[in-house]
């Protein structure tokens, strides 16, 4: 249920639609929340499940960094699209659609009996995972003023926190459970993707400025090609052949000739994927550049936990889910009330800096960690990283929506989403060659030579279970060293991501939705004479 918004000879928005209630925003949240909540389970209730699944199918260490960058990747390279397509198409459609690709994603998943077509499925779920990501920041900045935004991260927080606490405990349980398994971890998530689908069709009506439209086809694939050109090198540099080496150059030189058409591209045609012109913002620019170090530090330290606590540790899989909660908690509250205090003072900037200075110090602190670290101190380190990323992730997307026109809102929010998530698929991948030449080494000195299997990168990931004592000890050691090596790597991205906030200027929050603003700036070019497109 769409409806143009259009002004009047007067200039006053003929169809401007009411600040909407309270109540009616709660309902139209419920299908999107719905919505976010399948994209976080389905990430969450993988990761205890990873070491197992790579096990069963007779995977390499390589193929588990590869299972979490495909879903990256993919999400990565079509955010900026369904950002776009958000300024131009049915809001409501796009999600479902997205949805819908995120079901077809997961049930190939589940019937994966190979690696190769396990990283395809992820590569599925990554675009409808791509879709939601933009889409449902888009969406709520559309119905919430910015300042009201703050409000409503409780209920976001809520459902980010039971996703992802629950996603580890429901796939350690999945995996342990013989008589289901491990592909009930992809499977798990369909129906409420369904049910999602049901109540955004029947709560969310969002206003739809009808327009011609042509989409940029050519720069969408420079961007996706010359983005997986840059992250296939990341990734086997090191491991398939060597940084310095003819394979490094091609895949460099094509990555990088590939982003360059991509930027003449978008620089020509009428509308770019990425508009060029929104990084003239000092705001969104140092907004997006912290985002992306936010994604590096965040995602390429995170990842690899589950492995530690499992490999390193020792701990069964519902174990290493439980042991996951400190992190997450510490996450939850600080976005929770951050958002509160935020939304009541209209002040954000303090929280950014804390967030970067607790960030970095969490970071630095799981650089310490090993095979004989307690859980009491794992906790307390984990919480620290949960806290100073809950206070910046969802901020800067906020800080960037409130300094922007409402006109932009789809691109400037798939902007700072597209490079917080490419932050992550090169964290993840950078940081996962790092940590399998690390394992790899540990265990050439642990067996005395070629018993590490091979190549950095390429030994299969261990089964604890049918290793003799000796030989656990050696594999446990690696591990932990390899980790502790991981965060300590993440750690400068982090400081970097500090300096970016510190150099944002704090600008009050608007008090007025997506919608409404939207009305506005259509009748004061119409007053103006200026084309509305």
């Amino acid at each position: 249920m769409t409806a143009a918004v259009t002004p009047d000879a007067a200039g006053v928005p003929k169809d401007a639609p009411p600040a909407m209630e309270r109540r009616h925003i709660l309902q139209a949240m419920s299908g999107l929340m719905a919505g976010m909540f399948v994209a976080i389970l389905a990430s969450t209730v993988v990761a205890n499940a990873l070491p197992r699944i790579i096990a069963d199918l007779h995977g390499s260490q390589s193929s588990y960094t590869w299972v979490v960058t495909a879903e990256l990747l993919a999400m990565t390279a079509t955010v900026p699209i369904w950002g776009k397509l958000s300024d131009l198409y049915d809001k409501k459609l796009l999600i479902q659609l997205s949805l819908s690709m995120f079901v077809v994603g997961s049930l190939v998943a589940g019937f994966s009996h190979s690696v190769g077509l396990l990283i395809v499925s992820r590569v599925l779920q990554g675009i409808g995972a791509g879709g939601l990501t933009a889409l449902a920041q888009v969406v709520m900045a559309a119905i919430i003023p910015p300042r009201e935004l703050g409000r409503y991260s409780g209920i976001f927080g809520a459902v980010f926190a039971v996703g992802t606490v629950a996603g580890p405990l429901i796939g350690g349980v999945l995996v342990d459970t013989s008589w289901l398994g491990w592909r009930w971890c992809f499977f798990i998530g369909v129906p409420f993707a369904l049910l999602a689908i049901v109540l955004l069709q029947l709560t969310l009506k969002l206003p739809t400025v009808r327009r011609e439209v042509k989409i940029d086809y050519l720069g969408a694939v420079l961007i996706m090609s010359g983005v997986s050109a840059l992250l296939l090198w990341v990734t086997l540099a090191g491991n398939r052949f060597d940084w310095w080496s003819w394979q490094t150059a091609a895949l460099v030189i094509t990555g990088a000739v590939l982003l360059i058409a991509a930027v003449v591209v978008e620089s020509r045609v009428q509308e770019p994927i990425i508009p060029l012109d929104i990084f003239r913002n000092r705001t969104v620019t140092l907004t997006t550049l912290a985002s992306l170090l936010v994604g590096v530090a965040m995602f390429g330290g995170t990842v690899f936990l589950s492995q530690y606590f499992q490999i390193s540790l020792g701990k069964s899989p519902t174990t290493a889910g439980l042991m996951s909660l400190p992190m997450i908690l510490g996450l939850m509250v600080s976005t929770t009330v951050a958002g509160q205090i935020i939304s009541a003072k209209g002040k954000w900037k303090g929280f950014l800096i804390a967030g970067g200075i607790i960030m970095t110090a969490g970071m630095g602190l799981l650089s310490t960690i090993g095979a004989d670290s307690s859980f009491g101190l794992l906790s307390v380190y984990m919480v620290v990283l949960g806290v100073g990323v809950g206070m910046l992730m969802q901020n800067l997307v906020l800080v960037a929506q409130n300094d922007v026109p409402a006109s932009e809102l789809g691109a400037a929010t798939s902007v700072l989403s597209f490079f917080r998530s490419l932050g992550g698929a090169i964290g993840t991948s950078a940081l996962g060659a790092v940590l399998a030449h690390r394992v790899t080494s540990e265990l050439e000195k642990g067996f005395g030579g070629a018993a590490a299997g091979g190549n950095g990168g390429g030994h299969s990931v261990p089964d604890l279970s049918t290793l003799p004592e000796p030989a656990r000890q050696v594999v446990e050691h690696a591990y932990g060293v390899a980790t502790a090596d991981v965060f300590l790597l993440g750690t400068p991205f982090a400081v970097l991501a500090l300096i970016a906030v510190l150099f944002i200027k704090e600008k009050p929050l608007k008090t007025q939705s997506g919608m409404e603003r939207l009305a506005e700036e259509s009748a004061a070019a119409k007053t103006a004479g200026a084309p509305t497109h």
